[in-house]
């Protein structure tokens, strides 16, 4: 079937106009709430068969179908044994990725059991003996003209989930096989022996996140209808267009809207595939929705004999762009913050035709900022149920402007912010709390940061902390413990912000960002030691400051390393001068109760160029502790140094 949807990540939100669900559908859940509008509970509804979910789709997206097709003429802003745990636990400690949530991973560069350690790079997976410091197994996934290709980890004991983003050819693949519909690619090897490829799935759409608790990972993928859209004809008005549009999305099968993916199996994984749909009875909605974008979840056990095959995926249509996840939830959200980019001849359609060309069209106004959430219990094996959905006012920055804490869930958004020419002015911040049973409002505390947006949250049990900027850094304290009337307790404003925050024991936050003159503008990256003992006088105890540089860790939580036993921080760091790159390393700092010290730097040697790319760009990425041992990955291979001194140890190529 042809494809003719364009600008893929822009018509998955058009949430903000939608249509009524379907009558007679059946809950997912028993006896739910009535719904409301979007500032309490949405319910979802799943439907009885494919006839009444292709009825539906059809008409919610010829509603929200332009003259252009689906998004063209839109504009976003933003965004065990056989695979068990090992026998034994290693003999020392070790560091993991930078989570969120304790206990639930996220995929990284880079994993570790205190044993091995994984990693992913240029399309190769390495697995590293951690005491002889040796590479013990190499495993190509893609082709060799593909080394660009980013791919992430999950781990769990003899088996790892790497997980390709963008669609990806297998290595060895003949170019003739049909391997896949492309979209992200997640592959399965063994890693008991020599790494070998178990079985793989292709996903038709675009790879959204993954968590994981204990050996079961979730995989959020966002798709498009497949909906073969006519070529406008030479001279047609916008109108002739929108109308025949419309007729094709109308005249479309329900196979245009059901996600489908690809399973392979048996050693390499390449060649045809075995094509899956997710089920009409897997599909659910909620009473407004576009059909324009649907949200699948994949489960995947790790530990299974069929780790591919050890739930059904459900959906939903809905949109979703940022994954947090616990224990025992996994949240999916999205920003619907779009309208059309100018005024064009569009018309609601009637529940039962085609608009007539005489219908007057309304010219487009901005939607409401509204940042809308879609919960699924993940506490039990098997596929996720879905549990409630609800909305909040506002934009999320990331997965840290979402907490769980005490049956309720914590939402930081900043709303007016500088988005499709809204001025600054017009913005503030808030935190917003739901119950978590039914995302219905309890409480929230608003205008923070008037004229500012949100650089970083963390939430620490019943206390939260919230930075915005613009030109100084406001750090407020915020007391949740009250779900019905959260407050701000405290305020701190300093120059430049955190862009991270990280708690570094009781009473104290480390903030990674910049530092910025009076006028707001950035002068290199800032690791500030604050003291938040008293909620109502925040303070900040420590700075280190390098100018004109920058880290990863400002925008990515996986780079930065705080090791409590001793103190010891990480994180990488690139200094430039006249445009130009002149120091990539990893900073190592020592965090003590009252002051940040620095331990010093580690640089890697630089890779050989490889076919036309800057070899300079390829710095310092990730660093992990293994009992007394810093070790530091970037794309040319792995440093071990002392965690103490920093003096090396071992320099491990990545050939």
């Amino acid at each position: 079937m042809r494809t003719s949807i364009r600008t893929a990540g822009v018509l998955a939100a058009l949430l903000a106009t939608g249509a009524t669900g379907c009558a007679g559908g059946r809950t997912t859940q028993d006896a739910p709430p009535s719904p409301v509008d979007l500032t309490g509970k949405i319910r979802l509804v799943s439907y009885t068969d494919c006839a009444e979910m292709t009825e539906g789709l059809r008409r919610a997206a010829a509603r929200n179908v332009t003259p252009w097709g689906f998004g063209d003429a839109m504009l976003f802003a933003a965004r065990e044994d056989a695979g068990g745990a090992k026998q034994a636990a290693p003999e020392q400690p070790f560091s993991t990725t930078n989570t969120h949530e304790a206990g639930v991973d996220e995929p990284d560069l880079v994993k570790t059991d205190g044993d091995r350690v994984i990693t992913v790079s240029g399309g190769v997976l390495r697995v590293v003996d951690a005491r002889t410091r040796r590479v013990t197994g190499t495993l190509r996934l893609v082709a060799d003209d593909q080394w660009w290709a980013e791919a992430d980890l999950l781990v769990h004991g003899d088996r790892a989930l790497v997980l390709f983003q963008g669609g990806v050819i297998p290595f060895g693949a003949r170019a003739s096989a049909r391997v896949g519909p492309g979209g992200p690619r997640y592959v399965l090897v063994d890693l008991s022996g020599e790494p070998r490829v178990l079985g793989a799935m292709t996903a038709h759409g675009q790879h959204v996140d993954a968590r994981q608790s204990g050996s079961t990972v979730r995989l959020v993928v966002r798709s498009q209808p497949d909906v073969a859209l006519p070529a406008p004809k030479e001279g047609a008005s916008e109108r002739e267009m929108l109308d025949a549009n419309r007729r094709a999305v109308l005249a479309a099968p329900a196979d245009a809207w059901l996600p489908s993916y690809e399973i392979e199996t048996g050693d390499g994984a390449g060649g045809a595939g075995h094509p899956e749909r997710v089920g009409c009875d897997q599909v659910s909605h909620p009473d407004s929705f576009t059909g324009t974008s649907m949200l699948t979840v994949h489960t995947i056990d790790l530990a299974a004999a069929a780790p591919f095959g050890s739930a059904s995926p459900i959906a939903v249509a809905a949109d979703g762009d940022t994954v947090y996840g616990t224990a025992g939830s996994l949240y999916v959200t999205s920003n619907p913050q779009w309208w059309t980019a100018r005024p064009i001849d569009v018309v609601p359609i009637p529940e039962a035709s085609v608009p007539e060309t005489s219908v007057p069209a309304p010219t487009p106004t901005a939607p409401p900022e509204r940042t809308e959430v879609h919960r699924f219990d993940v506490s039990g094996p098997g596929a996720p149920r879905y549990v409630t959905s609800g909305s909040v006012s506002g934009r999320l920055l990331n997965q840290y402007s979402l907490s769980e804490y005490d049956g309720h869930l914590r939402v930081a958004t900043t709303s007016g912010a500088e988005v499709f020419g809204a001025s600054p002015s017009t913005s503030e911040s808030g935190v917003y709390v739901l119950d978590a049973g039914t995302l219905a409002p309890t409480g929230s505390v608003t205008g923070l940061g008037r004229g500012e947006r949100i650089y970083s949250v963390r939430f620490t049990g019943g206390l939260g902390y919230v930075v915005t900027f613009r030109q100084t850094d406001p750090l407020y304290a915020l007391d949740l413990r009250d779900p019905a009337a959260p407050k701000v307790t405290g305020e701190l404003k300093i120059t430049g912000f955190s862009a991270y925050l990280h708690p570094a024991g009781e009473g104290r936050l480390i903030g990674i960002g910049q530092e910025a003159s009076e006028a707001g503008r950035a002068l290199g990256a800032q690791i500030s030691l604050f003291d938040v003992t008293d909620p109502a006088a925040p303070a900040v105890l420590s700075r280190f400051h390098r100018k004109d540089s920058g880290s990863e860790a400002e925008w990515d939580p996986h780079a930065f390393l705080y090791w409590p036993a001793t103190g010891l921080a990480v994180l990488p760091l690139q200094s430039w001068a006249d445009g130009e790159v002149t120091e990539s390393a990893a900073l190592a700092l020592r965090v003590g109760d009252r002051e940040i010290t620095k331990l010093g730097v580690v640089t890697h040697p630089k890779p050989a160029a490889k076919k036309g790319f800057a070899p300079d760009g390829q710095g310092i990425r990730r660093s992990l502790v293994i009992g007394g041992d810093l070790w530091t990955l970037s794309g040319a291979g792995l440093k071990v140094s002392d965690a103490t001194t920093l003096a090396d140890r071992a320099w491990i190529p990545f050939a």
